[in-house]
């Protein structure tokens, strides 16, 4: 696609209100030279050029190429390119989704939509386009501290949006280091939304005995009584960077039992990203296996790269996994497994808080940044967001937000 200048036409302002900021915004692109350009597949960028301005993180290029490989029916993808002269100064990929307003409800409820959508499917649903990614934390390529590169992307969104007919655009589970940065959305009809925290543990610790110190007496009895347990049966575990068709054809199926019973669920994973991921980040790439009796109980997939293990999908066999406790076990292994390797920092991603709180992971906020291209509809969105926070839903969410404050 080529690539074509900014135009102030593209800046024009929709409402009164917004006028004199979009001047001077237009002034700003017009002494930075900045163009943008939207391409739908990685591949169309040289890796080199995206790397070099994106975040060292586990979700950049070669992951992204998985995404676009692996054909997610749920999205459609696109990245968002700003340019200086020849220069790439800030580089976001973006998704189209249709959202379920009911996403964050849990209990009945959740039961209550469920059945209403039986019969009108997409009654709670609305297209959004979202810069970030489906699964994980949102991040962007920008260069520092250029906040002229950021109203270039939220211009291109909005430009796109309307071109796809999304009448939301939003900045998906940024932690507090983009604050800064995206802070003067607010004043642009942007809301800012407290999303699914992240959490995270440190592993400063000599060993595992060494780790238990640090837990509540309860905790660590309890955690003692249910290894015990799984001791009284021959778990065979393993570790693999890639997977074959029939060990593949397990995992997934363990996968889809653990969506099924999430009701908080957001994406549902194909089975050829699982078999690309090992393709395109073979050193990155690891999935834990447990068996007993030959029957696969438990996988965990993770993503490790410079000192940081992100455990991302699991899965089990409930029947297995309720009676000999395999997520402690799956914890214990995977912990031990990075104090070998010398992983410092341990991630398991969002939901599922209450056995995170007691194994004394952190809680590491993350926002939604979300604007209505209608005016008139925003202040129904903010009644909504308000009405439909995740911590309305989710007990342990709702204690930490109390102690945060």
């Amino acid at each position: 696609m080529e690539i074509k200048p900014l135009s102030l036409k593209k800046l024009t302002l929709l409402t009164p209100a917004d006028r004199i900021p979009k001047m001077k915004i237009a002034r700003q692109f017009k002494k930075l030279h900045l163009r943008t350009r939207v391409i739908q597949k990685i591949e169309e960028i040289p890796a080199e050029e995206f790397n070099k301005i994106f975040p060292s993180v586990h979700e950049k290029y070669l992951f992204l190429k998985t995404l676009d490989e692996s054909k997610f029916d749920q999205f459609s993808f696109y990245y968002i390119l700003v340019y200086e002269g020849s220069q790439l100064a800030g580089a976001a990929p973006c998704f189209t989704i249709d959202y379920s307003l009911d996403t964050s409800i849990k209990g009945p409820l959740r039961q209550f939509s469920n059945a209403i959508k039986k019969v009108f499917p997409r009654l709670f649903s609305i297209k959004a386009l979202v810069c970030g990614i489906p699964m994980g934390q949102g991040q962007m390529g920008i260069m520092s501290g250029s906040q002229p590169v950021l109203e270039a992307i939220q211009r291109r969104m909005e430009s796109l949006s309307r071109k796809i007919h999304a009448p939301i655009i939003a900045f998906k589970d940024f932690d507090p280091s983009y604050d800064n940065l995206f802070n003067p959305l607010l004043k642009n009809g942007f809301l800012k939304i407290d999303s699914l925290p992240m959490t995270r543990l440190e592993l400063n610790f000599s060993d595992f005995e060494d780790y238990l110190k640090t837990l509540s007496s309860a905790t660590r009895y309890d955690f003692r009584r249910k290894l015990k347990k799984a001791s009284s049966v021959k778990i065979e575990s393993s570790i693999k960077s890639s997977l074959d068709e029939s060990t593949l054809n397990e995992v997934y199926s363990l996968y889809l039992r653990a969506v099924e019973t999430h009701e908080m669920g957001f994406e549902i994973v194909p089975k050829e990203f699982f078999r690309l991921i090992s393709k395109n980040m073979p050193q990155e790439t690891k999935f834990f296996l447990w068996r007993i009796n030959g029957t696969l109980a438990a996988f965990v997939f993770c993503l490790v790269s410079e000192g940081v293990l992100l455990d991302y999908y699991l899965g089990f066999d409930y029947t297995l996994a309720h009676e000999y406790h395999l997520y402690f076990v799956k914890f214990k292994e995977v912990f031990n497994w990075c104090l070998d390797h010398g992983i410092k920092t341990y991630e398991m991603g969002a939901t599922g808080y209450e056995p995170k709180r007691r194994l004394g992971f952190n809680f590491v906020p993350v926002y939604l940044y979300v604007k209505s291209r209608y005016t008139i509809l925003r202040p129904g969105l903010k009644v909504l967001s308000a009405l439909l926070k995740f911590e309305n839903f989710d007990p342990e969410l709702k204690r930490w937000k109390k102690s945060e404050k």
